[in-house]
């Protein structure tokens, strides 16, 4: 790999950002494309946009031939702010599922080691550790189940701010209404607001702690590789 190509991959990596290396097989030429300079004259474009969703390598024919596509993604992970009997059950879920989980709460009461053994846990405030120590980004889910508005709050409104793929908030549709009035007051535009999943999790009828964790981690991963409608299909010539 041509070194100035490294330095720009190791850069993209380093800053958690999605890039894909295109190589042409023939010639040896290559190049980066990062999804967020994705531009849409790129003759590959739909198939790149795919490829960014699917998160998948693989040979594509194009009108100039063979190119072989690999893709580097940051590793997707999840925020939970409180340390609830939901959120033990999401961190070994959203574990398996491939996402890396961090668990933040002040109440030491909740955030205690034994209740989150193995999990990567903060009991600070999240505005003390947003962005300090946890930098949102467009790989980052944010989950907000503490119903608290002083512990909720600030890091939903980071998460908006981030770009955040899932945004997602416990609480009924008129705890929700009091929560958009005030992320309002603190700012955050409308359009922001109404991509917050709330109430949180898909509607498959959840009641127990798990129920509500497993129907949460489902829609991040819907939010994950769904995103946006627009796009072409997921390719099935494909490999990991």
């Amino acid at each position: 790999m041509d070194r100035a190509l490294l330095t720009d991959l190791n850069q993209a990596r380093r800053a958690r950002q999605a890039v894909i290396r295109i190589i042409d097989p023939t010639s040896g030429a290559e190049r980066l494309v990062r999804e967020a300079s994705l531009a849409p004259e790129d003759p590959l474009h739909d198939e790149l946009l795919a490829r960014f969703r699917a998160g998948k390598s693989g040979l594509v024919e194009t009108a100039e031939g063979k190119r072989l596509l690999t893709v580097y993604l940051p590793p997707p992970r999840i925020v939970v702010i409180g340390a609830v009997h939901i959120s033990q059950a999401l961190a070994p879920i959203a574990a398996i599922a491939g996402f890396d989980v961090t668990v933040i709460d002040p109440r030491t009461a909740f955030a205690s080691e034994e209740r989150f053994a193995g999990v990567h846990l903060l009991a600070s405030w999240p505005q003390d550790v947003i962005p300090a120590d946890i930098a949102l980004d467009a790989y980052t889910a944010l989950v907000a189940v503490t119903h608290d508005p002083k512990i909720d709050d600030f890091p939903l409104k980071a998460a908006l701010d981030a770009g955040c793929f899932y945004v997602g908030a416990l609480g009924s549709r008129k705890t929700h209404a009091a929560r958009v009035e005030r992320l309002k007051a603190a700012g955050a535009a409308a359009e922001a607001i109404g991509q917050i999943a709330a109430p949180i999790g898909l509607a498959i009828g959840a009641q127990s702690p798990a129920e509500i964790a497993i129907s949460i981690v489902a829609q991040v991963i819907e939010a994950l590789r769904l995103r946006p409608t627009h796009l072409a299909p997921v390719p099935t010539d494909v490999w990991a």
